[in-house]
């Protein structure tokens, strides 16, 4: 073979695999990003006492797992308390998940601490626990904040649970609080799960839509009641998301389980780098 026709056919095989690098390129380069979605349940576990009124711990991981979320809020629980043998729930159901567990105190009962908890797949930042100001000071009730590292984005992410009683005054100042709260976030997506003891169209619900939007209202179906005991249709707990659009809600569904005298409440999002595209 000529020198020339071999230096012709280096030449084609070099243009050739300039090509293919160029087209390969292109294709990673216009490849949409996959969308980054989450799933949050809220539940409610009744120190784990389901419906039977007996404590079953793996009872209740078991309702978080079938659902797969990536992070949960969690409210009345036990650590070191004497009715649940001073166990410590949020640890054990933090194995039992293969989750994350966060705990704070709101305050002691039984010899041992009673609060509000968080399982989470995703890297905690920050962590706080503030106390609200309280009318009846028997129970004191607070709400968890955490930061999180949402596969590489900031999520703030909130959990309370508050007053139950037919006066609605002690919700209503929770709420206030709960905003002013909201303002230390500023520019951050923000997630509030929990029990609000009270149901939509009602004072604290209009006055927290005031400030998030409802998940369930804007992709759920049905009533979605969350409560089994002596309301059976009304819908308490809620997952709300902050107005920025940064939360796009995907679904949201209510499981049928009677690991507690509340169902869990689970919601899918995507979530977005900026801007309002709900």
């Amino acid at each position: 073979m000529s020198k020339l026709l071999i230096l012709s056919s280096v030449c084609a095989r070099r243009l050739a695999l300039a090509g293919l690098l160029i087209v390969l390129f292109n294709g990673c380069a216009t490849r949409p990003s996959q969308p980054r979605t989450l799933r949050v349940m809220t539940y409610n576990i009744q120190h784990g006492a389901g419906m039977d009124h007996k404590i079953d711990l793996l009872r209740t991981a078991e309702a978080i797992k079938r659902e797969n979320p990536d992070i949960v809020a969690l409210e009345e629980v036990d650590k070191g308390v004497e009715r649940t043998d001073r166990r410590d729930l949020t640890a054990e159901l933090a194995a039992l998940t293969g989750m994350t567990g966060y705990f704070n105190n709101n305050f002691y009962f039984q010899g041992g601490e009673y609060g509000n908890a968080v399982l989470t797949k995703f890297p905690i930042l920050m962590s706080t626990n503030s106390h609200y100001q309280m009318i009846r000071p028997k129970e004191q009730r607070g709400i968890i904040q955490l930061v999180l590292d949402v596969k590489g984005q900031k999520v703030v992410f909130m959990v309370t649970h508050i007053d139950y009683r037919p006066d609605d005054t002690e919700r209503l100042m929770n709420i206030a609080e709960i905003k002013k709260f909201m303002q230390r976030y500023e520019g951050l997506p923000i997630i509030l799960c929990g029990d609000f003891n009270d149901t939509p169209g009602s004072r604290t619900y209009n006055a927290v839509h005031e400030a998030l939007d409802d998940t369930w209202e804007l992709v759920g179906q049905g009533a979605g009641p969350t409560l089994y005991s002596d309301h059976p249709k009304d819908r308490i707990d809620f997952i709300w998301i902050s107005k920025d659009g940064r939360l796009k809600p995907l679904k949201a569904w209510v499981p049928d389980t009677q690991a507690s005298d509340h169902r869990p409440l689970v919601a899918d999002f995507e979530l977005k780098q900026s801007g309002k595209a709900r």
